[in-house]
């Protein structure tokens, strides 16, 4: 395996942030909102074991997280997934029925849905070591079926400038001149892919607007491309391949994370995901359910397996 699976889910969270804060822009309400709305849904999953929508809604109603119908939220509702398709990677029919399930939170739009399976799977054959640039998009679209968005034809259009080596500048004049959210995940993986295996470049493209005057553009366009960007390319790549410069830039600032107290607090987040994935039982989480009373002293219970009986959810 070239890269852990812990690896992997830390590379996938903390790509998807670095790449939203590459605009430079780190406390922006949008940025705050995205990423707290991801932070709830991974909380949720910790405390459950499972996707239980009910649970989500609360969580989201809590915090006081109302959706708008816009392309800026449908961005926020993509990356509010992540979570979701890190927990039922291993899985291609669990991970799309899961989901389509968490977009029932929200307004059904088709190309957030679609939007949404095409990251998600793109994550799931990175995490599962069968992404393949070369044949990435076709799965992606087979994965998707029969779907009236124009997501598929812009997916084959990166194809199309992949295989002609076409540069940013003219994948920017295809896909950055209008502020539609499939242009934007378009953009995402032509960044992505164009730059394989290097993170920083990827997304420091995906958050380069050059000297391209987008029609009716937004600070928010560049963080949506670089947050796409930053996930797939950091579950591709791993968290060893986010520069280090950029990671000890943020536990130095130790400022607040996605509605997290400090950055520290996202990683630790992102291994008891880990955690929770791989069936590992956390102690500290249900201290009773694993002591033995012995008379007046409390000792903890010692849990034995046979060898090879772990076996995949």
């Amino acid at each position: 395996m070239r890269h852990s699976p812990i690896n992997r889910f830390r590379g996938t969270l903390l790509g998807a942030f670095l790449g939203e804060i590459a605009t430079g822009d780190i406390q922006s309400q949008s940025s705050l909102d995205l990423g707290r709305m991801a932070v709830l849904g991974t909380e949720s999953l910790i405390t459950l074991g499972k996707l239980d929508l009910d649970d989500w809604i609360a969580r989201q109603q809590q915090e006081s997280l109302h959706l708008a119908a816009t392309d800026d939220i449908s961005i926020k509702i993509i990356l509010a997934t992540l979570p979701v398709a890190l927990f039922c990677h291993e899985n291609p029919i669990k991970l799309q029925k899961n989901l389509l399930n968490v977009l029932k939170i929200w307004e059904d739009d088709p190309v957030v849905r679609d939007g949404t399976l095409a990251v998600g799977y793109a994550i799931s054959l990175a995490l599962t070591e069968k992404l393949n640039s070369l044949t990435l998009i076709p799965q992606i679209i087979s994965f998707l079926g029969q779907t009236p968005t124009s997501i598929p034809k812009k997916l084959l259009r990166v194809q199309n400038l992949l295989e002609q080596g076409a540069g940013l500048s003219r994948a920017q004049a295809e896909f950055a001149k209008e502020e539609k959210l499939s242009n934007t995940i378009a953009m995402a993986f032509y960044c992505f892919l164009s730059t394989l295996e290097d993170f920083r470049l990827a997304v420091l493209r995906a958050t380069h607007n050059g000297n391209f005057k987008v029609q009716d553009a937004t600070p928010f366009s560049s963080q949506a491309t670089g947050a796409i960007t930053g996930a797939l390319s950091g579950a591709y790549n791993g968290i060893g391949s986010i520069p280090v410069n950029w990671q000890v830039l943020l536990l130095q600032r130790n400022s607040p994370t996605w509605g997290l107290s400090s950055f520290s607090q996202m990683l630790e987040l992102t291994d008891a995901l880990v955690a929770v994935w791989s069936g590992v039982y956390d102690i500290a989480l249900n201290p009773r359910e694993l002591v033995a009373q012995e008379g007046c002293e409390v000792a903890l219970l010692s849990v034995y397996a046979a060898p090879r009986v772990i076996r995949s959810r």
